[in-house]
């Protein structure tokens, strides 16, 4: 694995969690290039979380996810353990400390290192709509304009109605993460709006039609997989158990029949 390597892979997971705090312990973090995680605390993509609550039991073969215990540190005995209940041979089973320290990357420590990377300042208003937040105004060879950051499954970074996948742009010299200036640039260029007091409103409006194609997408999925199981049903009666999912997400069973076929 290479320091980009790595570095991909944690931001696929904020994408994938939509923005929310990804959590990444010690015991993971060891099996990365050293070089990689130096640099991602130096540049603070990644800051010091909570021990982590609960973690597999290294008792025995099963593993179990369990309830962490952790105590003042006595002399002799374990600070962190689990407690067995699932063997009659096994009680106190000791944790070690590095599957409990615990470090968390989130779309606002993203943007922070995007800002930082380009030399930007971060704007006062940081979340533009849900899945996206603003970063600053980034500057072109023709124009400036407000640079996002969306969560979309993935990270993308956005000017106006285009964008690229971030994973796209990293690039790691001399112990540091850094973006590609020059796609940075050329993205900014190529947005449909010269006016950066615009771009918000394009943005959260081609955020919301992505993230409405993608729930169509779900739902016609769901038809396939539900006609395939009872194909002597009807149309209304598929909506009606899609309506009942959460991707429906609110949606009634009409609405959803309009749209679950292609």
């Amino acid at each position: 694995m290479t320091p980009e390597d790595a570095l991909i892979e944690l931001l696929g997971r904020v994408g994938a969690g939509l923005g929310t705090v990804v959590l990444v312990n010690d015991d993971e973090l060891s099996q990365w290039p050293g070089a990689a995680v130096a640099a991602m605390k130096a540049q603070k993509l990644i800051a010091k979380a909570r021990p982590a609550s609960s973690a597999l039991c290294p008792g025995c073969e099963h593993e179990c996810v369990m309830p962490v215990h952790t105590l003042p540190a006595t002399r002799g005995l374990p600070a962190s353990f689990i407690v067995c209940d699932k063997r009659s041979d096994s009680n106190r089973v000791p944790i070690p400390s590095e599957r409990l320290n615990q470090w968390k990357c989130s779309a606002d420590s993203v943007c922070g290192f995007v800002a930082t990377s380009l030399g930007l300042r971060r704007n006062d208003r940081e979340t533009v709509d849900d899945g996206l937040w603003e970063i600053g105004l980034a500057t072109g060879d023709k124009r400036s304009q407000t640079l996002c950051l969306q969560a979309n499954g993935e990270l993308f970074v956005v000017v106006g109605s285009n964008r690229v996948p971030i994973a796209e742009l990293i690039e790691f010299h001399d112990g540091r993460y850094s973006l590609t200036g020059t796609m940075i640039r050329q993205l900014v260029d190529a947005a449909t709006t010269a006016d950066p007091r615009h771009t918000p409103t394009t943005v959260k409006r081609e955020a919301r039609k992505l993230e409405t194609q993608t729930m169509y997408e779900a739902w016609q999925k769901a038809y396939r997989t539900s006609l395939r199981k009872k194909p002597e049903n009807s149309d209304v009666w598929h909506s009606q158990q899609i309506a009942k999912l959460d991707i429906a997400q609110g949606r009634d069973a009409s609405t959803i029949r309009k749209h679950m076929k292609k």
